[in-house]
C-alpha cells in the first residue's frame, strides 16, 4: 500500500502530516511524498551542465528499507539477445554508456565544487572573481555566467536539501516537480502570496497526476489551502481536479472519491484558530462535484508526536521564521495536536484530515 502525500513546498508535508508519516511507515506502508513547487526559476535557458551544477530539475529518492527492495524480481528480458528482447530494453552496452554518461556528470560536478573552492593566504581577489572572504557562505566561488542562477537557487537547494534529510529520515521516498516556487513567478508580498491566484497560473494537475499514477497509490494527500497560499491553492486544485476526473472522461476514469485526502495546513491553523471548512475563503472548494462531500477524520499520532517533532526540526531554514526557534516549534505542535486530539475525544495528540466521499 502506498500513501502519496502532494507537498507545496519543503517541509509542508513534515508539518502538516508528520505524525500520519510516521504511524503508516511504523505500520509497513509505504509513503511517498511528491514536492511541487522547490524550484527557483524557470531553468529553460540553462543548459544540461548549468543544471547539474546548481541541481535544478527532477530527482527522486527512494529509501533503502525492504518495503522499496526489488532485488529479487527477476528482469522480463534477461538477454542481450536483440531477436528476444524488444528495442526498448536496455541492453549491456547501453547500460555501460548510460553509466558512463553518469560518471561524466558526477565527474564534472565535483570538479566544479573542488576547483572552484579555493583559499586566498593573500586575501586578494583573483582571475577576476570574488575574495572568498568576502562571501556569506561557504562553497564554490561561481563563474559570472552561473552567479545570477545560482543566488536565485541557493536557499531552495537548502530547502531540498532538507526534504530529502526529512526523507531518510521518516523512510519515505521524495519527488521534486522543482517547479519555481511563488515568489519567482512574480508573487510579491503577503498580500500577493496569500491573495488570488494569477488566471494565467494554472494549477500543475498534469504534471503531479502523472507523479500520483506511477505510483498507483491507497491514497492522496493535499493541502486544504487554509493560509491561502497560492501554492497551497494550486495544490488543493489538483485534488479537486483529480475527483472531476471520473466524470469528465468519456470512458470512465480512476474513482478518486475516497482516495483524495484533504489534510489542513500547519502552522496556518495554528494561526488562524480554523476550525471548520466554512473558514476557508469564499469559493475554495467550488470545483467539488455536489455528490461530494469531505468528511473529518482523526489520526491518533500520539506515540508519534516527538518523531515529528523530530522531523520538522530537519527544516532548520524555517524554524525560526515560522515559529522563532525550535523549542516554540515543539511547543506549538503539542499544543495544536493536543487540541485535536480533544475535538475527537483522544487523550494524547492527533492530526486532523478531509477524506472526500461521495454522498
Amino acid at each position: 500500500m502506498t500513501h502519496v502525500f502532494v507537498a507545496p513546498h519543503p517541509d509542508d508535508v513534515a508539518l502538516s502530516c508528520g505524525g500520519l508519516i510516521a504511524s503508516l511507515r511504523e505500520l509497513g506502508q509505504n509513503v511517498a511524498i511528491v514536492t511541487v513547487f522547490s524550484g527557483s526559476g524557470d531553468g529553460t535557458a540553462l543548459n544540461g551542465y548549468q543544471r547539474e551544477a546548481l541541481g535544478f530539475g527532477s530527482k527522486a529518492l527512494w529509501p533503502n528499507s525492504e518495503a522499496f527492495n526489488r532485488a529479487s524480481i527477476r528482469g522480463d528480458y534477461p538477454t542481450d539477445d536483440p531477436s528476444i528482447a524488444p528495442p526498448w530494453a536496455a541492453t549491456s552496452d547501453r547500460l555501460d554508456a548510460t553509466q558512463d554518461d553518469a560518471d561524466a556528470a558526477a565527474k564534472r560536478f565535483w570538479q566544479r565544487s573542488s576547483w572552484y573552492r579555493r583559499a586566498s593566504i593573500r586575501n586578494k581577489p583573483l582571475a577576476g572573481q570574488p575574495l572568498i572572504d568576502d562571501l556569506p557562505t561557504q562553497g564554490a566561488v561561481m563563474t559570472e555566467e552561473l552567479t545570477e542562477a545560482a543566488a536565485a537557487g541557493e536557499v531552495m537547494a537548502r530547502r531540498r536539501l532538507e526534504d530529502e534529510q526529512f526523507a531518510y529520515f521518516a523512510e519515505a521516498a521524495v519527488i521534486f516537480l522543482d517547479l519555481p516556487d511563488a515568489v519567482f513567478r512574480g508573487y510579491e508580498g503577503d498580500e500577493e502570496l496569500l491573495g488570488a491566484v494569477r488566471e494565467d497560473d494554472d494549477a500543475p494537475t498534469e504534471r503531479v497526476r502523472r507523479e500520483i499514477i506511477r505510483l498507483e497509490p491507497q491514497a492522496v494527500y493535499v493541502p486544504l489551502g487554509v493560509g491561502n497560499h497560492v501554492d497551497h491553492q494550486l495544490c488543493r486544485q489538483v485534488g479537486i481536479d483529480l475527483l472531476a476526473e471520473s466524470r469528465r472522461w468519456v470512458m470512465p476514469g480512476p474513482e478518486w472519491a475516497g482516495k483524495v485526502v484533504f489534510y489542513e495546513d500547519f502552522p496556518y491553523t495554528w494561526w488562524h484558530d480554523f476550525d471548520r471548512l466554512e473558514q476557508l475563503p469564499a469559493g475554495a472548494l467550488d470545483g467539488l462535484d455536489q455528490d461530494l462531500i469531505l468528511a473529518p477524520e482523526y489520526a491518533d499520532v500520539g506515540d508519534q508526536l516527538e518523531r515529528k517533532i523530530r522531523g520538522i526540526s530537519l527544516y532548520e531554514s524555517q524554524l525560526d521564521r515560522l515559529f522563532g526557534g525550535e523549542a516554540q516549534m515543539a511547543a506549538a505542535v503539542r499544543s495544536h495536536g493536543a487540541k485535536m486530539a480533544g475535538l475527537c475525544g483522544l487523550a494524547g495528540a492527533a492530526e486532523r484530515y478531509w477524506r472526500s466521499l461521495r454522498a
